[in-house]
């Protein structure tokens, strides 16, 4: 039997498995879901090949699986990675969503899988100033109002909490992105042995969104 972690190479699936390994959870194997749509309702779509370096670097064994991303289908093709590596219990990133944790708790109990999402109703603020303390994470993807091309590729340190905090009070945005308004990239982190340095990179801006894609990266000695 497995215990696996969804990871995304998000902040919020690499603090879960963090904080599920802190709690004395062996873990066995990472889980990165490849969508080939931007749209995907589950799964992150900016520079997921990339999390083969978090994986390296953490490591542990790793699978790939690719959705099409159409929604609801894309919850099948996860349904069909966890079968095959008989996974028993699986780690997720969850915060907010009730979209994303119904249907995964709802897949688990019919596989019989536990699903521990650490994160649940994390505090926002909170989240972001453990992220900012130990973790080196950057922004990948911006698609909310108040945010321009100046967050892509942004470390998420103290002074992007502030300026999180003013969008969140003035537009009323998620900080921690779960309303799809962002998504991140880690690029070290304490499990971490050693840490991504992104040797290549571009943005992508259409109107009022964009993203920040890593064409080449390694690991480096911390």
């Amino acid at each position: 039997m497995t215990n696996a972690c969804l990871l995304s190479g998000g902040k919020d699936s690499t603090l879960a498995l963090h904080k599920a390994m802190g709690l004395g959870i062996g873990m066995d194997l990472l889980i990165t879901m490849i969508s080939k749509s931007k749209e995907s309702y589950m799964f992150h779509y900016p520079n997921t090949s990339f999390t083969k370096l978090q994986a390296e670097s953490l490591g542990m064994r790793q699978v790939f699986a690719e959705t099409e991303g159409k929604k609801e289908d894309e919850l099948a093709d996860l349904e069909n990675v966890l079968k095959k590596n008989d996974v028993e219990l699986l780690v997720t990133g969850a915060t907010y969503s009730r979209y994303q944790a119904d249907r995964i708790n709802n897949m688990c109990k019919s596989l019989g899988i536990e699903h521990l999402a650490p994160l649940w109703h994390i505090d926002q603020k909170a989240e972001l100033e453990e992220i900012a303390r130990n973790f080196n994470a950057i922004i990948v993807s911006v698609s909310a109002e108040g945010m321009d091309e100046s967050f892509l590729g942004a470390t998420i340190d103290k002074r992007m909490i502030g300026r999180l905090e003013i969008l969140h009070e003035k537009y009323g945005i998620n900080m921690i992105f779960e309303g799809g308004e962002a998504e991140s990239f880690v690029l070290d982190a304490p499990l971490f042995k050693k840490r991504i340095k992104i040797n290549k990179s571009r943005k992508e801006w259409h109107g009022n969104r964009g993203m920040y894609i890593i064409e080449d990266a390694e690991l480096e000695e911390k």
